[in-house]
C-alpha cells in the first residue's frame, strides 16, 4: 500500500512512526512543507509543496500512486484536500472541507450544537461589526472570550483575565478583527480544567483516545502567550488525575453526538480523528471548540501508546467499518515537551544550529519545525522538537521528558513544569474547589 501523508510536523512524524509499526506492508510518501529528517527517514520519499493547494497534493498523489491519504494539519482540511483526493478515488483519512468546518469556523460550532441541542455550549454571539459588542459584553461582565472566527494556529483566542484585562481591551481586539474584516464569536468564559479528548471516527462509529491535558501559554506557570502547545501529559488510566469517570463520558458522549449532528446536515460522515477540547467545570464538561485533526502534541502521547494497528484503523475510518476494530492504548502515563526557538512565539530566532546528539531514546524524539542546512539541523521558527517520557505514573513520565528535552542544546527554552506533581495538585485542588 502506497500511504500519503500530509504535513511535516512533530504530528507528522508520530503519525509516520505509527505507519511504521503496522503490520501491514505499507511504504510512506511525505508532501511536505519542510524537509523533517524523522519523516524522511521513514519515507520512500518526501516532496516539498505546497500542502494547502489541493492540486499539487492530488499531482504528488497520482505520481506516488497513493491510495490512501493521512492528512495531518488543519489548513489543507480547510482548503478542500480531502475532496479533491476522494474525487480521484483515494480514501482519506481526514474530514471533508464542509465537515472540517467544525474547526474553521468556531461560529459553525456553536451553532451546530444548537441546532442539534448538543447541551455543552457557552452564551454566545456571532459579529462582523461592532453593532451590539459593548451590550454583550455588558451582559456577560468579567466572563467572556473573544475568538475570531477562523484558524489562527491556536493564537485567536483572547480570553478574559489572561488575554484581555478589561472591556476597552476586548473592544479594541474586536475592532481589530472588524478593520480586517473578520467576523468573531464572544462567548462565556468556562471557569474549570481544559483537556484534549480525540475519537477516531468512521461517520457512525468512534473509537476514543486516551484524555490529554495541553499546556498553551508559552511560559512556566501559565504565563505568557498562547502557542501551539508547549507540552502535554496523559493518565495511565487514560484519564487526568482531575477528571471524574463520568467527565470522559460526558466528552464521549459530546463527541458522539457532534458526529451524528454532522452527518444528519451533510448526508455525509466525518472520517478522521474527532477531537474535542474540553472544560471540565462544576457545572458538568463543556466544550471550549473542536479540531478536525490529530492534536499537536497530543498526537505524540496517544500514538506512542497505540497498541492496535494504525493503517487497519485508518483504512476501517475511510471506509466506515471501525464498528469492527479493535482500538486498544497501553495502560501508561506520558509526558511531552516542546523545545521552542528563543523569542517564540511572537519573534522566534531561526536558522541557528540545535544539537540532539545528547539524546537517550530516539524513540521519544519528535521533529517539528526544522531543516536541514550544510548538513546541520537548524531551526525554523516555530516549536522545534518534541520528546515524549512513558512511564507507569506521570510523574515518572515527566523527569524521563525532562531530561531528554534539556539534552537537546541550542537557542532553545521549555516548560520545565509540565507533568510535575506540584502542577498536577494545582490542578486537582482547583477541580475539587469547583465541585
Amino acid at each position: 500500500m502506497n500511504v500519503l501523508l500530509i504535513g511535516s510536523g512533530a504530528r507528522e512524524h508520530a503519525i509516520a512512526r505509527a505507519i511504521d509499526n503496522s503490520q501491514k506492508d505499507s511504504a510512506i510518501h511525505c508532501f511536505a512543507s519542510n524537509m523533517n529528517p524523522g519523516i524522511a527517514d521513514l519515507c520512500s520519499r518526501l516532496a516539498l509543496g505546497n500542502i494547502n493547494d489541493p492540486k499539487a497534493v492530488v499531482e504528488y498523489a497520482r505520481e506516488t500512486s497513493s491510495t490512501m491519504a493521512i492528512i495531518g494539519p488543519e489548513n489543507p482540511l480547510a482548503a478542500g484536500v480531502a475532496d479533491a483526493l476522494w474525487d480521484m478515488g483515494i480514501k482519506v483519512v481526514g474530514p471533508k472541507k464542509d465537515l472540517a468546518q467544525l474547526e474553521t469556523s468556531k461560529a459553525f460550532t456553536r451553532d451546530l450544537l444548537k441546532e442539534y441541542n448538543i447541551p455543552c455550549g457557552p452564551h454566545y454571539h456571532t459579529f462582523d461589526s461592532m453593532e451590539g459588542v459593548s451590550e454583550f459584553l455588558a451582559e456577560l461582565g468579567e466572563n467572556y472570550v473573544v475568538k475570531y472566527d477562523g484558524l489562527a494556529g491556536g493564537k485567536g483566542v483572547r480570553v478574559a483575565g489572561d488575554h484581555l484585562q478589561s472591556h476597552n481591551e476586548a473592544l479594541a481586539y474586536c475592532m481589530e478583527l472588524v478593520d480586517k474584516g473578520d467576523e468573531f464569536v464572544i462567548e462565556e468564559k468556562f471557569i474549570g480544567q481544559e483537556f484534549s479528548l480525540m475519537s477516531f471516527c468512521d461517520g457512525d462509529t468512534l473509537k476514543h483516545m486516551p484524555a490529554v491535558q495541553d499546556h498553551k501559554r508559552a511560559y512556566e506557570g501559565d504565563r505568557g502567550p498562547n502557542t501551539g502547545g508547549m507540552g502535554t501529559y496523559s493518565d495511565a488510566n487514560h484519564s487526568l488525575p482531575f477528571l471524574k469517570d463520568s467527565d470522559i463520558q460526558e466528552a464521549h458522549t459530546i463527541n458522539i453526538a457532534t458526529a451524528r449532528a454532522l452527518k444528519n446536515k451533510f448526508g455525509e460522515g466525518y472520517k478522521g480523528v474527532l477531537y474535542g477540547g474540553f472544560m471540565a467545570t462544576g457545572n458538568g464538561v463543556k466544550l471550549i471548540e473542536y479540531n478536525a485533526r490529530f492534536g499537536d502534541p497530543e498526537a505524540m502521547n496517544v500514538l506512542s501508546l497505540l497498541k492496535s494497528d494504525f493503517i487497519d484503523i485508518c483504512e476501517r475510518m475511510a471506509d466506515g467499518t471501525l464498528d469492527g476494530a479493535d482500538v486498544q492504548f497501553q495502560n501508561k502515563a506520558t509526558v511531552c515537551k516542546y523545545a521552542v526557538p528563543e523569542g517564540y512565539p511572537d519573534n522566534p530566532v531561526k536558522g541557528e544550529p540545535i544539537n540532539i546528539s545528547n539524546i537517550e531514546n530516539s524513540d521519544g524524539l519528535f521533529y517539528a519545525s526544522v531543516d536541514m542546512k550544510n548538513g546541520k539541523l537548524v531551526e525554523a521558527g516555530s516549536r522545534t522538537v518534541a520528546v515524549v517520557g512513558i512511564a507507569d505514573s506521570i510523574v515518572e513520565a515527566e523527569a524521563i521528558a525532562e531530561k531528554e528535552v534539556s539534552s537537546v542544546s541550542g537557542p532553545l527554552f521549555h516548560r520545565s513544569d509540565i507533568g510535575t506533581a506540584t502542577v498536577i495538585q494545582e490542578r486537582m485542588d482547583h477541580m475539587n474547589s469547583l465541585r
